[in-house]
């Protein structure tokens, strides 16, 4: 027997009693003081005693954040639901309930699931491939790393490879050093399992080159330059970069867009032990640049010199990488806009156009010329973590476009995947940046 969907009647803030409800339903919401205040949730008496429906406010239209559904979604019973009234946009009033209602029960007895209905005008399809993108990501970054180390998120990708039909390559421990990756090698190899490189490919070989790239560093203790335990708490988000590449491929692939779509990467633990790199070491990255070990604990751009230096060397039409990167950009940006960087800047607002539509906000940060002084090294071409303290996002921007010499576009988003507080269509936790922006942007000039 199907569930009975219950109404959600949004109501914007001043507007009279909604149609659809009884008079002693109106007098309910006026005696509760209800009138349609941002995220207000209020249950409608029926028959029997029993839930009607509910109440839900919008807030005024100012300042209204398009994926305000979210609010109701995280604050509802579970169960079926359908929407109704000021819903607006019906996908992204659709987009934002579905995004709300997540949950991560891994580790506790699942809640039965709060469901809508999909409303009249929107895209179901649509819906369903941003949802699954985000959930990936979510799922994967809220996952601690005693269960997602690197020989599991290299079997969470192989799935994905799987469920996509695509074969996956994946070079893994000393193997890295005989086919010339010793970046990704060295900060791998303290830890008890091996680094490696992954790497699969979709779509018509003919069609423009997309190649993605993501950070997989399962965990991130800051190696021998040792983070404080304070500063270790969130280091199981620090695969957030590939979580959301991985989301990311899902939409491309999902979606059918004329893309030769290629994703690399790579997947270490920092860990501690004999083997460790150290500070002051000099290492030869794949692309014959020599690097200085300025601290242990600016590992994630390493990994990706060498990721980027092997996709740059098929010339990508767009080269794009995500990586939960600095601190520095999230004391410049806070946790919910992620600073982006590209060598074209009509690509850069683009995505910044995209990311706005979307509700996934990015912002164009300046790769900086006379900043390369800071990551100047003496017996070096450059130092990986450079001097000084100041500028760490755009610095660690300016070293990794070291590695991309042949790509016709490259951008970098330097996300934090965390929501340290719930908001509308993002529970407090491991979170999705930059999915939505990069597809609507990629939707449109490659559909």
């Amino acid at each position: 027997m199907a569930t009975k969907s219950l109404p959600l009647i949004c109501v914007a803030e001043g507007e009279a009693a909604p149609s659809g409800i009884t008079p002693t339903q109106s007098r309910w919401a006026e005696a509760n003081g209800f009138s349609g205040q941002r995220g207000r949730l209020l249950a409608l008496p029926g028959e029997d005693h029993a839930v009607a429906g509910y109440l839900f406010g919008l807030g005024t239209a100012a300042g209204r954040p398009p994926l305000v559904l979210g609010l109701a979604a995280a604050a509802l019973e579970p169960g079926r639901y359908h929407l109704a009234g000021a819903v607006g946009d019906p996908h992204l009033a659709a987009l934002g309930f579905r995004l709300g209602a997540y949950r991560f029960d891994r580790y506790r007895k699942p809640k039965v699931a709060v469901t809508l209905d999909t409303p009249e005008g929107a895209d179901a399809a649509e819906l369903d491939r941003l949802v699954a993108a985000a959930f990936l990501a979510r799922d994967l970054i809220n996952t601690p790393a005693n269960d997602l180390g690197p020989n599991a998120l290299a079997a969470e990708i192989e799935a994905f490879a799987t469920r996509h039909g695509l074969e996956l390559k994946s070079i893994v421990g000393d193997d890295l050093l005989t086919q010339n990756f010793p970046l990704i090698h060295a900060v791998g190899r303290a830890a008890a399992e091996p680094p490696r490189l992954l790497d699969f490919s979709w779509g018509d070989p003919a069609a423009p080159k997309v190649t993605l790239v993501g950070k997989g560093v399962t965990f991130d203790t800051g190696g021998l330059d040792i983070k404080p335990s304070s500063s270790m708490l969130l280091m199981k988000k620090d695969m957030g970069g590939a979580a959301n590449i991985l989301g990311l491929a899902h939409t491309i692939i999902n979606a059918g867009l004329k893309v030769r779509l290629r994703v690399l990467i790579p997947v270490v633990e920092n860990a501690i032990s004999g083997p460790a790199f150290r500070p002051g070491d000099v290492l030869i990255a794949r692309n014959g640049t020599s690097v200085e070990i300025g601290n242990t604990d600016a590992e994630g751009r390493l990994i990706l010199a060498d990721a980027l230096s092997l996709a740059d060397e098929e010339s990508p039409e767009l080269l794009l990488d995500m990586a939960t990167l600095t601190g520095a950009a999230r004391t410049a940006l806070g946790p919910e806009l992620p600073p982006l960087y590209a060598t074209d800047d009509a690509v850069a607002a683009a995505l910044m156009t995209a990311g706005i539509t979307s509700d996934d906000p990015l912002w164009h940060m300046p790769l900086w010329a006379n900043y390369e002084s800071m990551i100047s090294s003496r017996i070096a071409d450059v130092n990986n973590a450079g001097q000084g303290g100041f500028a760490g996002s755009i610095t660690a921007a300016l070293f990794l476009r070291r590695f991309v010499r042949n790509a016709a576009a490259w951008v970098h988003l330097d996300i934090y995947g965390w929501a340290p507080e719930a908001r509308a269509g993002r529970p407090f936790g491991g979170t999705d940046q930059g999915i939505r922006a990069v597809y609507t942007y990629l939707k449109q000039r490659y559909s």
